[in-house]
C-alpha cells in the first residue's frame, strides 16, 4: 500500500492539463481546457478539463475525475498502478507499507499479464546485451541496421535465445505461472502440457502501449529458410489488441501534439530508424491493415496525417481504398512516396535528417489528390476506367465530413480528372443523399404490432426522482461551500459543512453514494477536519469520484458579452447563503416528509383494524404539522 505522505506529494505534484495532454489535444477555452472525448467517437469536444478544480469531465460518456480517474479509467490502470504512473512522471520516489509482490503473483488477471510482458522485455532485452549468442546475433543485426545503443536501449530492443525453453524456463524458475506465459502468447503448450518458447532465436520488438507499458512482440527472425515466418506476433489478449495500437506511439506522442503531424509508415525498422534521426513523430500499424481505432488514437493527438510509403506501387494501390477512413474520421492526409528500392529506414540511413525532411516537404500531396492521378495513369485511355476513377474520387470525397473542404477537392479534381465540376456536385450530392437516406433506414425502428406487444412486458420507466436531485444538491454545497463560514442570524464562528451535517442528522439518504458521502464528510468532520473538493477528487472510490465531479463540473460557461454587452444578469446563489443553504436543507427534508405520508395513506388504505388505523392517523396528522412547518420556513426564507 502506498503512504499516504507519498499520495500527497503526488498529487501536489501533478498537473492535470499536462497528465491529459499526453492522451487528448487539449485547446483552452476561458479559465478550462477543451478536446475530443478519448472514450467516445465524437466530431464536436465535450471532454472538459478543469486546470483550477483538478478535474475532467467527459459529457459524452459521463466519465470524470482527476488525473488519477483518468488514467484508471483511459488504461485500466488499478488505483496504486495509476499513482506510480504519475509517480514516475515526476520523479517521486514511492514509499510502500508493504513490500510489492508485483513480480509474482497479481490477483488482477490483466496486471498479471502485464508483469509477465514487462518480465520477458527485460529478459530479451537482457539477452541481447549480455549474452554471447545474443552479442553475435541479435545486437550485432541491430547494429548494421544502423541502431545506436542509446535507441536499442530506449526501444527496448532484444533477442530471444535460439533454445526450445530459455525463456519459459526462466520464467518458470522466477515464479511466473504458466497460465499467463501461455494468455500472452510468450509460451505455447506442447500436446503433453509442457511449454516452449514461441519467439526462438528471434530478434525482438517490444510493443507499448499508450503509456509505455510493454503489451506484446514482434519477433522478427535471421534465418534465410523461406518456411520460417519473418515476423511472429503475438496473439490476441486481454491486454493487446492490435488493432488498437500503434507501434512507437509511446515514443511519438509529444513529438505529434508539437509538430500537429503524425508520419505513418509500414514497419518497425522504419519507426525506429526515422526516430533516431530526430524526427519522432512517426508511428506504424504493427503489419497490419490501418483500422479506424488506429486513426482516432492518432486523432486525439492531431488532424494531420502523413503517410510515407516505399516505392511498392502494386502495395500502394492495395491500401488506397482502405486509407478513405482517414478521411471520414475528419483527418487531413497527405501522402509521400520514396523512390524505388526505398523505404523510409533506408532513405533515413543513407541520406540523413535534413534530405529526409526536405524530400518529405518537397513531395508531400493531398491524398485526394495523389489517389486521383495514380488511378488515371493506371486508366491509361480507356474510357470505362476512367469513368470508374471519376466514381471512385467522388466516392472518397464523398466521406469527408466537412462540406467546405469537400467541396475544394471537387474543384481541384475537376480539373485533373477534366470533367465539368457540376457533374463531379451533381454525383457528389447522390452519393451523401444515398447515404443519408441509408443511415436513417438504419436508425429507423417501426412501432411493433400490437400482437407483438403481447410477449414484452412495459419497459419501467427510468424518469429522474426529484429526491435524488436533492440529496446531490446537498452534496454539491457541501463540496462548494462547506469551509465557508455563516454570515447569517448572528452565527459565529460556524461553517457550512458542520452546521449542513447537524441539520441532517434526522435525514437517511436513499441514494447509497450520496449516503456514503455524507458520511465520509461526517466522519471527517469528526476527527477534526474539514473536507475540502481536493480530498473527495482524489479519494480512492469511483462511485464517489464520479459524484463529486459531477457536481462541480458544468458543459457550459457564460459569455461574457451576457454582462458586458447586454447587461444579462443570472442570479448569484452566493449572494443569499442563508436561502440557498436551508433552502436545500429544507427542500429535502420537505421531499423525506413528503415520502412518510405517502407511505402513512397506503398503510391507512390497507388496514382494517380501527386500533392501528387511529395509530397511523394519529402518525399522519403529526407528519402534516411537520410538513407545514418546514413549508412555512421555506417561505420565509426563500421569499425574504
Amino acid at each position: 500500500m502506498i503512504t499516504k505522505p507519498t499520495i500527497d506529494r503526488i498529487m501536489e505534484a501533478t498537473d492535470i492539463v499536462e497528465v491529459i495532454g499526453e492522451f487528448v489535444q487539449l485547446k483552452k477555452r476561458g479559465a478550462n481546457y477543451i478536446g475530443l472525448s478519448p472514450f467516445a467517437n465524437e466530431k464536436t469536444p465535450s471532454f472538459t478539463v478543469s486546470p483550477a478544480k483538478g478535474i475532467f469531465k467527459d459529457f459524452s460518456s459521463g466519465k470524470g475525475g482527476s488525473a488519477v480517474t483518468f488514467l484508471m479509467e483511459l488504461e485500466k490502470f488499478t488505483y496504486p498502478e495509476a499513482l506510480k504512473w504519475l509517480a514516475k512522471k515526476y520523479s517521486i520516489e514511492v514509499e510502500e507499507t508493504v513490500e510489492s509482490k508485483e513480480n509474482r503473483e497479481e490477483d488482477n488477471r490483466r496486471e498479471s499479464l502485464m508483469i509477465v510482458s514487462n518480465y520477458a522485455a527485460k529478459f530479451f532485452h537482457e539477452s541481447l546485451l549480455e549474452i554471447e549468442e545474443g552479442q553475435s546475433i541479435g545486437l550485432s543485426y541491430f547494429k548494421e541496421r544502423g541502431f545506436s545503443t542509446e535507441t536499442i536501449k530506449k526501444f527496448e530492443l532484444g533477442y530471444s535465445p535460439d533454445q526450445w525453453e530459455a525463456f519459459t524456463g526462466q520464467a518458470l524458475k522466477e515464479g511466473y505461472q504458466e497460465e499467463f506465459l501461455v494468455e500472452s502468447g510468450l509460451s505455447v503448450k506442447r500436446d503433453n502440457g509442457s511449454l516452449y518458447d514461441r519467439y526462438r532465436g528471434r530478434v525482438m520488438f517490444p510493443i507499448h502501449s499508450f503509456t509505455g507499458r510493454v503489451i506484446a512482440f514482434g519477433g522478427r527472425t535471421l534465418k534465410s529458410d523461406k518456411n520460417v515466418p519473418k515476423y511472429v506476433n503475438s496473439p490476441e489478449s486481454e491486454i493487446y489488441h492490435k488493432s488498437n495500437v500503434l507501434y512507437g506511439l509511446y515514443f511519438a506522442k509529444r513529438a505529434i501534439r508539437e509538430e500537429d503531424n503524425c508520419y505513418l509508415v509500414e514497419g518497425y525498422a522504419d519507426v525506429i530508424s526515422v526516430h533516431q534521426a530526430g524526427i519522432e513523430n512517426v508511428v506504424a500499424s504493427s503489419g497490419t491493415s490501418l483500422t479506424v481505432e488506429q486513426i482516432r488514437l492518432i486523432g486525439r493527438l492531431t488532424k494531420n496525417i502523413t503517410i510515407l510509403y516505399d516505392g511498392d506501387a502494386a502495395g500502394i494501390k492495395a491500401s488506397l481504398r482502405g486509407l478513405d477512413m482517414i478521411l471520414e474520421e475528419g483527418l487531413n492526409v497527405k501522402v509521400v512516396l520514396f523512390p524505388d528500392g526505398h523505404d523510409p529506414d533506408s532513405f533515413v540511413q543513407k541520406f540523413g535528417t535534413s534530405v529526409f525532411k526536405k524530400h518529405v516537404d518537397d513531395n508531400k500531396k493531398d491524398f485526394i489528390l495523389y489517389k486521383t492521378d495514380i488511378l488515371l495513369k493506371d486508366a491509361g485511355n480507356d474510357p470505362i476506367k476512367k469513368a470508374g476513377v471519376i466514381r471512385e474520387i467522388v466516392e472518397s470525397i464523398a466521406k469527408i465530413p466537412d462540406s467546405i473542404k469537400a467541396s475544394v477537392f471537387i474543384k481541384e479534381c475537376s480539373t485533373q480528372l477534366q470533367i465539368d465540376e457540376r457533374a463531379l456536385l451533381s454525383e457528389l450530392n447522390k452519393m451523401r443523399q444515398a447515404k443519408a437516406k441509408k443511415d436513417s433506414e438504419k436508425s429507423y425502428r417501426p412501432e411493433p404490432a400490437p400482437e407483438d406487444l403481447l410477449f414484452f412486458d412495459e419497459p419501467e420507466e427510468k424518469a429522474v426522482k426529484e429526491p435524488d436531485t436533492q440529496e446531490k444538491e446537498i452534496v454539491r454545497l457541501l463540496l462548494l461551500y462547506g469551509n465557508k463560514m455563516i454570515d447569517w442570524d448572528g452565527i459565529a464562528n460556524t461553517y457550512i459543512g458542520p452546521f449542513m451535517i447537524a441539520e441532517l442528522s434526522d435525514v437517511e439518504f436513499d441514494q447509497p453514494v450520496c449516503r456514503q458521502f455524507v458520511e465520509l464528510y461526517r466522519q471527517e468532520i469528526e476527527n477534526g477536519v474539514l473536507p475540502e473538493e481536493q480530498h473527495f477528487i482524489h479519494h480512492p472510490d469511483k462511485d464517489i469520484v464520479d459524484l463529486v465531479v459531477t457536481s462541480l463540473a458544468t458543459k457550459y460557461m457564460l459569455s461574457e458579452n451576457w454582462y458586458e454587452m447586454h447587461k444579462i444578469f443570472v442570479p448569484d446563489e452566493q449572494a443569499n447563503m442563508k436561502a440557498t443553504i436551508l433552502g436545500a436543507i429544507f427542500h429535502l427534508k420537505k421531499q423525506k416528509v413528503g415520502k412518510i405520508l405517502e407511505n402513512l395513506r397506503k398503510q391507512l388504505q390497507e388496514t382494517n383494524v380501527a386500533a392501528d388505523q387511529e395509530i397511523i392517523l394519529n402518525q399522519y396528522m403529526h407528519m402534516k404539522k411537520v410538513e407545514k412547518h418546514i413549508s412555512d420556513y421555506l417561505g420565509s426564507v426563500i421569499l425574504k
